[in-house]
C-alpha cells in the first residue's frame, strides 16, 4: 500500500452457501477521506464493513487496513480503527466520563493521559455539561455524539459510521456531520453506511454505490453526476441571458466545446472536459467582465436514483 492509502480490497468477496453478500469488491480509499457507502438494504454495506472490520472473513480475495489483513492481523487492525454500529450500546447507569473511561481502559489508556483526553472528547461532542449525568438519561442525538468520542478516544486512523445520523434531529445532524468533518481534517480516514443521501453529500469526499453485492460505481459525487446524468460531459454556468456573437463565437472555437446554449438567465457550455478557466478568459478579454461561472453541480439522490432506473435493486 502507498504511504495515504489506508483500505484497499481487491476482488473481495463473502459467500453464504449459494448466496453471495459481496462479490469482487475494489476500494482504494485514502488517508483523510471520507467515504459514503450508499445502497438499499441487503446490498452488501454491512457485510463489507464486517470483513473491513475483522468480524467475518472473506470467501475469497484480500483486504488491507493501514498495511493489515483484518482476517490475520485483528488486534492490529483493531487499534487504528474505531468503529460505531448503528445501534450503539453503552452503560446507561454510567456517565459519558466513565463510559469513556471504560473503552480507554480496553484500548490500553489509563491515567492522566486517558483523563485528559476524554475532558477534551467530551467537550468537543458538545457533552462537557453533562458529561457526569447517567447516559441513560441521554437523548438519541446525545447518544450518537457520545458514539464518536468513544470511537475516537483511541486516536483510530480510520472511523467507520454505521447510519450515524439515524434518528436524530436537524441540529443534532448537523453536529454529527461537523464531528465528521473535524476528523477528515486530522486525517482521520471516515468511511459512512448511511440511507441519509443529502447528509452524505454534505461531508463525503466520495462514495460506492452497491447493488446485490457489487460496487456499480465510485467516486467523487461530481464524477458519478456527470457520468450518470450527462454522458461524461461537463455542463458550464454563465450567469449572462444571451452572449454577444462575438463572445458566442470564440467560446465555440474553445476545444472540447460542443454546445452553447441560453436558458433563462444563464447561458451553458458544454463540453467534454472543465473549461471554466478558458471560458472565463474568453469573456475577461472580449467584455472586460470578470463573470462568476460555476460548474454544474449534482444531488447525491438524482444520482444515485438514476443508477436504479428502472431496476427493482
Amino acid at each position: 500500500m502507498s504511504d495515504n492509502l489506508v483500505i484497499e480490497t481487491r476482488d473481495l468477496t463473502k459467500a453464504y452457501g449459494k448466496f453471495t453478500a459481496v462479490k469482487n469488491l475494489n476500494l482504494r480509499i485514502t488517508e483523510g477521506e471520507v467515504f459514503g457507502l450508499l445502497g438499499p438494504n441487503g446490498a452488501g454495506k454491512t457485510t463489507t464493513i464486517l470483513m473491513l472490520m475483522g468480524f467475518c472473513e472473506p470467501t475469497s480475495g484480500s483486504v488491507r487496513i493501514a498495511g493489515y489483513d483484518p482476517a490475520r492481523e485483528p488486534v492490529k487492525v483493531k487499534r487504528v480503527v474505531g468503529y460505531m454500529p448503528e445501534r450503539i450500546g453503552f452503560y446507561d447507569d454510567l456517565t459519558a466520563r466513565e463510559n469513556l473511561e471504560y473503552t480507554g481502559r480496553l484500548n490500553g489508556l489509563g491515567g492522566s493521559l486517558l483523563k485528559s483526553r476524554i475532558a477534551e472528547l467530551i467537550e468537543t461532542v458538545g457533552l462537557k455539561d453533562r458529561a457526569d449525568q447517567p447516559v441513560g438519561k441521554y437523548s438519541h442525538g446525545m447518544k450518537q455524539r457520545l458514539g464518536i468520542a468513544d470511537v475516537m478516544i483511541k486516536q483510530p486512523r480510520i472511523a467507520i459510521f454505521d447510519e450515524p445520523t439515524s434518528g436524530i434531529d436537524p441540529e443534532g445532524t448537523d453536529q454529527v456531520l461537523n464531528l465528521v468533518r473535524a476528523m477528515a481534517m486530522q486525517k482521520v480516514t471516515v468511511i459512512i453506511s448511511s440511507h441519509q443521501l443529502h447528509q452524505l453529500q454534505k461531508v463525503c469526499t466520495g462514495v460506492g454505490i452497491f447493488s446485490r453485492g457489487q460496487i456499480i460505481a465510485s467516486g467523487p459525487v461530481d464524477k458519478l453526476g456527470r457520468e450518470a446524468l450527462r454522458k461524461g460531459n461537463y455542463n458550464i454556468i454563465l450567469p449572462i441571458a444571451q452572449l454577444a456573437d462575438r463572445v458566442r463565437s470564440e467560446i465555440s472555437r474553445i476545444p472540447g466545446v460542443f454546445s452553447i446554449d441560453s436558458i433563462a438567465d444563464s447561458t451553458i457550455v458544454s463540453a467534454d472536459e472543465d473549461v471554466s478557466a478558458e471560458l472565463e478568459r474568453v469573456v475577461l478579454e472580449i467584455t472586460g467582465l470578470k463573470v462568476q461561472m460555476k460548474v454544474e453541480e449534482f444531488e447525491l439522490e438524482e444520482i444515485y436514483m438514476k443508477y436504479f432506473e428502472g431496476s427493482s435493486i
